[in-house]
């Protein structure tokens, strides 16, 4: 075998040429986006600013009375919590006026069942923005568990005078079965993404289950108003609308996270997803770009080592790139996904990330011809 192709053959030299740029772009990726989750710094303030957790709840009976009180009883010096029933049809606001009589921080909205009302989270989102007491919000939802009691004092500690807007990570909690695996293989990689990205400058979104920005934020860009037809972009297009001059943060410290139960069957994933995937038309082209370019280049690579085998094109220049490539991506996405709580994966990673490039764009074209569940 050969240090370098042969440069006197065209094909050899354009197919080894290909390689090279597809190892380059991953390395790109590796080294100045998904590099900045694992040597990420945390930077908490001082002042701990009063706080308004917003929480939209449809028929969430089971899920309030389980996750409800670690949310009302965190460690934090003041807060409420705005649960806004959405036109529940079971016990949930039985419920919620049981909790409030033992919990004074507890404020409830209550949204009477109306045929003229929209379905999905803006409108209570809404409305729990425009009845809090406080500036600074957070928001969850009802089947979130905050990882610890300092989960407000954690996402609190980000807000300053240059930050109004705090990207929090929500993961899902890990189950049994290989459904479980994919959606939190799916969910880390969502989170790699918009973490990364926000750090490097070009935030896209945030996540419903784990975010914070500010009343006066809202307001001033006219809450959801640009999209308030569609079901989902309360936590992407709004994002996208909201972002200037750096006026946004992340948070990684494990205690800021909130985690979340997931759906327990492909349809119901599917349909989530579907639903999740209608904001994706109303993307800049230059973010569709940035979140397509990683996962075609894993694909093309694969694919470009049939003709380096079938006509003995591969040289040791070639597989020694090769070679740097897999080991910085062990260890950066490795360590990425360890900083993300998913140790699980490390092991695997470089089939999971070889795995989700190729799969994840047909479930994803499925799950979008998928007929979208109603927001509950």
């Amino acid at each position: 075998m050969e240090i370098f192709p042969d440069f006197s053959d065209l094909n050899q030299s354009v197919g080894n040429y290909v390689v090279w740029l597809l190892v380059f772009v991953q390395l790109f990726w590796l080294l100045f986006f998904y590099l900045r989750i694992v040597i990420h710094k945390e930077k908490n303030n001082e002042t701990l600013p009063p706080i308004s957790v917003i929480i939209a709840a449809k028929n969430e009976e089971e899920n309030l009375q389980e996750f409800l009180p670690a949310i009302l009883e965190q460690n934090y010096p003041e807060f409420e919590v705005i649960v806004i029933n959405h036109q529940s049809r079971d016990s949930t606001l039985y419920i919620l006026k049981d909790f409030e009589k033992r919990y004074p921080n507890l404020r409830i909205i209550d949204i009477q069942d109306s045929t003229h009302l929209m379905y999905g989270k803006k409108l209570p989102i809404t409305l729990g923005v425009k009845g809090a007491k406080y500036e600074n919000l957070l928001f969850t939802d009802a089947d979130c568990r905050p990882a610890s009691s300092s989960w407000i004092r954690e996402m609190a500690a980000k807000y300053s005078e240059q930050k109004s807007i705090v990207l929090g990570y929500a993961p899902y909690e890990k189950k049994e079965g290989f459904l479980n695996k994919w959606i939190r293989i799916d969910t880390t990689f969502i989170a790699l993404n918009y973490l990364s990205y926000a750090k490097a400058g070009v935030p896209y979104m945030g996540v419903g289950r784990n975010l914070a920005y500010t009343k006066d934020l809202f307001m001033t860009n006219g809450g959801f108003k640009m999209h308030y037809t569609i079901a989902s972009g309360d936590d992407d297009l709004f994002i996208q609308e909201v972002v200037k001059n750096k006026n946004y943060t992340i948070s990684l410290s494990p205690d800021s996270f909130c985690y979340s139960e997931p759906e327990i069957t492909w349809e119901n994933w599917m349909s989530q997803k579907g639903r999740h995937l209608t904001t994706a038309p109303r993307y800049p082209l230059i973010k569709k770009l940035l979140l397509g370019i990683y996962p075609l280049s894993v694909i093309l690579l694969f694919l470009s080592f049939v003709p380096l085998l079938v006509l003995n094109w591969f040289n040791w220049f070639t597989i020694g790139l090769i070679g740097v490539l897999i080991s910085v991506k062990w260890i950066v996405l490795g360590m990425a996904f360890k900083r993300l709580e998913q140790k699980s994966f490390m092991g695997s990673i470089l089939f999971w990330d070889l795995f989700y490039a190729f799969f994840a764009p047909i479930i994803y074209f499925k799950a979008n011809k998928t007929t979208k569940k109603k927001w509950k």
